[in-house]
């Protein structure tokens, strides 16, 4: 049984074992809060791997249409679709084995949430990847 990880302590451990974090809706526009958010993880040691059909390369990183085309295991599905899409997210996630689906902040599906908690997964909802990790692991 999965998760729901809410605070400081659960985060940090998350962030400190994860390595690679595949970023589903991630654009190839830098204004945008994904790109954004994903080069931070990046240049803080993280790999990242865009999830996004509508792009092929986002930071240098080759893009997939979905998480089912990701050739390697991944620690921490991080979502930047709306809340109506997080449900087809949290499916792909428990179908490739990931550990964790983070919701980015505004975002939470608790039904879909149960569901990733009853498959094992780990849940983080409505909260920011990069400012936890800027917050409790400031190096």
């Amino acid at each position: 049984m999965g998760r729901l990880i809410d605070d400081a302590d659960s985060i940090r451990a998350l962030l400190t074992s994860a390595r690679v974090i595949a970023v589903v809706g991630l654009s190839g526009n830098a204004h945008r809060p994904s790109n954004e958010v994903a080069s931070y993880m990046q240049r803080h040691g993280y790999r990242v791997i865009p999830v996004n059909p509508n792009e092929t390369e986002v930071l240098g990183e080759e893009c997939y249409p979905n998480l089912a085309g990701v050739p390697e295991k991944i620690d921490i599905v991080d979502c930047f679709r709306k809340t109506e899409e997080i449900a087809s997210v949290v499916d792909e996630a428990i179908a490739v084995g990931a550990r964790c689906v983070w919701m980015q902040l505004g975002i939470a599906d608790p039904v879909a949430a149960a569901r990733a908690q009853a498959a094992g997964l780990d849940v983080v909802m409505n909260r920011c990847i990069k400012v936890d990790h800027a917050v409790l692991l400031r190096n």
